[in-house]
């Protein structure tokens, strides 16, 4: 039987190409994967910070009609006119504020909660707002600002043409929320309530007002305007930002058709449950109205926590698949023409190897046949040549030679093994390096910021401070404007103690080294704490070893272990367990203090970020505390690391050591 015989150049050929195509192959798969996987993770991770932005517009409209509300109502002549009943007066003031600051609702009520004026609809008056949450909690004193729904015969009460306008016919459309309802009648509206209080500081009634949303598609713009910056394509906008109302289309510049924008059509049903449902931000890829978007929405909850309806941004999908297009095509090309040239390269290669291998194949031959004494002549000097001139020594030097191979394979095995243990461990060294220096060059640029903000701010309020005082002592204590000054003093120093804690950020000040007793200096910290915070319901337990006394500067280690333990402190609002405990390795010469509280403990994805200069989970922190302690506890030579569990607790370790160098002066400035 015989076989099919293969050429040599046929084989190396193969040999050369087969590796090379799927080498080709798989890089291709590859890229097209890792394309495909960045566009939509950077698709959907804009979303989700342009959704952040525009929840920052939106809020920042709701707390204008706060504003406005709320200085309205602390005007003493609003107080003197609703107290009267003067509707001609609150006519003046209320109507034109109504035009300038673009309200759709601003009304005053009387102490029993009875309407006295409306500057929409003034002809309406003397019914009863008393029963309304918002209104109730305005005449409680609470000033109140958020969204609520607005039924369709209140919105007549404060102005027909608000009911008109709150009108939205419901069209359907494909992968959209099913409803039996043709029209939504009721009226979103952005609104804040604040008490209005006479000279005496009693309660004589109350001033709210709002924005009707739906068919206002002022907000929606300027909010796609900050956010996408008026991007198009192919004329399309790809941006685009809605408010809904439930599930209703309310405010949009999405578009169902050339200049018709897609007002009464709903969410989809997936949606519709993780949003309004569930209470849950949703980011992904959605079928809006007529075509697919990279879309993220986020509840829009009224005034009692209740979802009423949600704040939508999104981006075409079609510019990303056309991108994802265009570099698929090309990484393509770029594969086929280099699988183009590798395949003439190949050849060329093969064929001038298989040439002097043929040669040497017809030598042996001929002596397998009984011929001696032939001349192999083969010009290469190679490989092949040595090949050609060793052809009768290979078979008494092969055996030697293979476990002269294997040894060395053996041993350059155990050898990389070695090296690449040794560079793993360098590796993981210099991580830890990079990320140190990575983390002092941000600490340092941000402390001269720091500085810079600082320094140019003092002086203003120093001004401020000082005409605030003497405001403070030519009022008289019952005068009415007292409390005003009073207010703009403790601001005043508000914001002196947050430019001291950027002073203090920015300060790298020198050691005062001495000898620090660790557990009499934690010992008189917690004495003192309940000066500072409330400690009522907090178990403070103390764990102390036998610790000797280390080198460092105790008023930064005390402001290093007082800000760990304030921290500890406040994260138990509802009380805990507040553990403190020291131990001395004696080996390594370090100290270290755990500060152990059962709080509500840090998200995951917050903990990489808790030494970072301003960042905070704190409504008032300025987020500098853990990054000046760490910067002190790395000026001593030690280290701080923290670790928590979410809804169990936090432990942060300071590890300290016993004894360090003076470090040399800083020359002076």
């Amino acid at each position: 039987m015989s076989h099919v015989r293969f050429p040599i150049k046929l084989k190396l050929t193969a040999a050369t190409l087969i590796p090379l195509f799927v080498a080709t192959g798989v890089c291709w798969l590859i890229g097209l994967y890792v394309i495909d996987s960045r566009i939509l993770n950077q698709a959907q991770e804009k979303v989700r910070t342009d959704l952040n932005a525009a929840q920052a517009v939106y809020q920042g409209e709701v707390d204008h009609i706060r504003d406005v509300v709320k200085f309205t109502a602390n005007n003493p002549f609003t107080s003197a006119v609703v107290e009267k009943g003067d509707r001609r007066m609150l006519h003046t003031i209320l109507t034109p504020l109504l035009a300038s600051e673009r309200l759709d609702i601003l009304t005053a009520v009387n102490a029993g909660g009875e309407v006295v004026f409306r500057a929409r609809n003034p002809a309406a008056f003397g019914d009863g707002k008393g029963g309304d949450p918002l209104v109730a909690r305005a005449l409680h004193g609470e000033l109140v600002a958020g969204t609520k729904v607005i039924p369709a015969d209140e919105l007549v009460k404060e102005g027909r043409e608000l009911a008109d306008k709150a009108t939205v016919a419901i069209v359907p459309t494909p992968h959209a929320r099913q409803r039996d309802e043709l029209v939504e009648r009721s009226g979103m509206v952005m609104v804040a309530a604040a008490p209005i209080r006479d000279r005496q500081g009693r309660i004589v009634g109350a001033l709210y007002g709002g924005q009707l949303l739906n068919d206002n598609n002022r907000l929606v713009d300027r909010i796609k305007k900050i956010v996408f910056e008026a991007v198009e394509f192919r004329g399309q906008d790809v941006g685009t930002a809605t408010i809904f109302l439930g599930d209703l289309r309310i405010a949009t510049n999405v578009y169902s058709r050339p200049g018709v924008r897609a007002i009464g059509t709903r969410l989809s049903e997936e949606v519709y449950r993780r949003v309004m449902l569930n209470r849950e931000k949703w980011v992904g890829r959605a079928f809006v109205v007529n075509d697919w978007y990279f879309a993220s929405y986020e509840p829009i909850l009224s005034l009692d926590g209740v979802p009423i309806g949600s704040l939508y941004v999104g981006m075409l999908e079609k510019p990303y698949l056309e991108m994802k297009r265009e570099i698929s095509l090309i990484f393509g090309v770029v594969l086929f023409c280099g699988s183009l040239i590798g395949i003439a390269f190949s050849s060329f290669i093969s064929s001038r190897l298989a040439r002097p291998i043929k040669e040497l194949e017809t030598v042996a031959r001929r002596i397998s046949a009984g011929e001696r004494n032939l001349q192999i002549e083969i010009d290469s000097r190679d490989e092949i040549g040595e090949l050609a001139g060793e052809f009768a020594q290979m078979t008494r030097t092969l055996t030697q030679r293979e476990e002269d191979i294997g040894k060395l394979n053996r041993n350059l095995e155990r050898k990389v093994q070695e090296r690449t243990a040794e560079l793993e461990e360098k590796n993981l060294l210099l991580v830890k390096t990079q990320e140190d220096l990575v983390r002092a060059a941000k600490l340092a640029d941000i402390g001269m910021l720091a500085a810079g903000v600082a320094h140019e701010i003092n002086n203003p309020m120093a001004i401020i401070r000082g005409n605030a005082e003497l405001l403070q002592m030519a009022l008289a204590a019952d005068d009415p404007n007292r409390e005003e000054v009073d207010i703009i003093a403790q601001q005043v120093n508000r914001v002196e103690r947050i430019v001291g804690s950027l002073l203090k950020f920015a300060r790298q000040q020198q050691k005062r080294l001495g000898r620090v007793a660790i557990a009499e200096l934690l010992d008189d910290i917690l004495s003192q704490l309940g000066h500072q915070v409330s400690l009522t319901g907090i178990d403070i337990r103390r764990d102390y070893d036998a610790v000797p006394a280390i080198d460092g500067d105790a008023d930064q280690l005390r402001q290093v272990f007082t800000n760990l333990l304030l921290n500890a402190i406040q994260a138990m609002q509802q009380g805990g367990v507040l553990t403190v405990e020291t131990s001395f390795a004696e080996a390594e010469g370090t100290c270290t203090v755990s500060i152990s509280d059962t709080g509500c403990g840090i998200a995951p994805e917050n903990l990489k970020r808790i030494f970072s200069p301003f960042f905070t989970t704190k409504g008032e922190g300025t987020g500098l505390g853990l990054s000046v302690s760490y910067g002190i506890v790395k000026d001593h030579g030690g280290n701080i690391t923290a670790t928590s569990e979410a809804g169990h607790g936090s432990t942060f370790r300071v590890i300290l050591p016993r004894s360090q160098e003076e470090p040399a002066p800083r020359p002076a400035d």
